[in-house]
């Protein structure tokens, strides 16, 4: 049993904290909705202020697994300029991070139903690891110097092409490559920050006059890691009540609902099942969301946009 523990807090451990997997920025299973986090293109693009909370802890019931807080608002604030915020948290196993971005774009029409939006990414992040919180395989890492308040630059930069119905975005959310720790016992492919590219995309079929179908995808490559993939499927019912269902390549299959309480409110819920080894010590991965649109009652939402 304690050997099952101290590899699964190893797992993490190399996973999350030090970044040898393929995702070092934190991952969302909604992310048709949280397009702002990863592309900062994106910003103003629904013509209106919206405001997004997502709140994801992972891999329920494994000590250390990773916790997530997002909170996003974009706007339009003049024509063909938007500007967007977004604030992270989070914690997996002794490390926290917390990220803060600022987010404009520029949009171009690009014929007559679709925009062309430029996006640029400015802000940073916060480090701290306490290495005296949890239990260790090596008893001599609770030993080391803990990192307290280590501040990482972002830039980045976006480009997302949009209709009524469909869309399309590629992004890098951070062009900077810099060393997150310094410890001469962790190998340099572990401590530095990897650039990240996403690419995504979805659209809209209507099936019948209440039924819609809203297919999407994520792509993510990280520097010398394999391709990650999202694939979802979504059904749309009286333009209120979406199910649907994920898979992540390598990593889970996801189960999503959300609803359409008001036209501004937006409520969403995502469970994810492990496929891979650690599914044996967890119960799966619960993701909510939050979403306010700033739209008045009368005039409601232009279409059923998801994203």
């Amino acid at each position: 049993m304690i050997k099952n523990i101290n590899k699964i807090f190893t797992i993490i451990t190399m996973l999350s904290v030090f970044g040898v997997a393929a995702q070092q920025d934190p991952q969302y299973t909604q992310y048709m909705y949280n397009t702002l986090s990863v592309n900062s293109a994106y910003a103003g693009s629904l013509g209106h202020l919206a405001i997004t909370g997502i709140y994801r802890t992972q891999w329920v019931g494994l000590e250390g697994a990773p916790n997530t807080q997002s909170f996003t608002l974009d706007t339009p604030i003049a024509k063909n300029l938007g500007l967007g915020l977004s604030v992270v948290s989070e914690e997996i196993g002794p490390s926290e991070e917390q990220y803060i971005d600022a987010n404009f774009s520029y949009t171009i029409q690009s014929g007559q139903t679709y925009k062309l939006s430029f996006g640029l990414k400015g802000g940073g992040r916060v480090i701290n690891i306490d290495w005296t919180k949890g239990s260790h395989k090596d008893p001599d890492v609770q030993f080391r110097e803990n990192i307290t308040n280590k501040f990482l630059p972002v830039v980045g930069a976006g480009l997302y092409w949009h209709g009524e119905r469909d869309y399309i975005g590629i992004a890098i959310p951070n062009f900077l490559t810099r060393e997150r720790y310094n410890y001469d016992d962790i190998a340099d492919d572990l401590v530095n920050e990897r650039m990240h590219v996403y690419l995504i995309g979805g659209i809209v079929f209507d099936l019948s006059a209440h039924t819609k179908f809203k297919p999407a995808v994520l792509v993510k490559y990280v520097a010398g890691a394999p391709l990650i993939a999202d694939f979802s499927a979504n059904f749309m019912f009286n333009n209120a009540i979406t199910l649907g269902a994920s898979y992540r390549t390598g990593d889970s299959v996801s189960a999503m609902a959300s609803l359409q309480i008001t036209p501004q409110f937006l409520v969403g819920y995502a469970y994810d099942y492990t496929t891979t080894e650690l599914q044996t010590y967890n119960s799966g991965t619960h993701e909510i969301m939050l979403r306010f649109e700033l739209v008045s009652r009368k005039k409601g939402l232009k279409s059923p946009r998801f994203f």
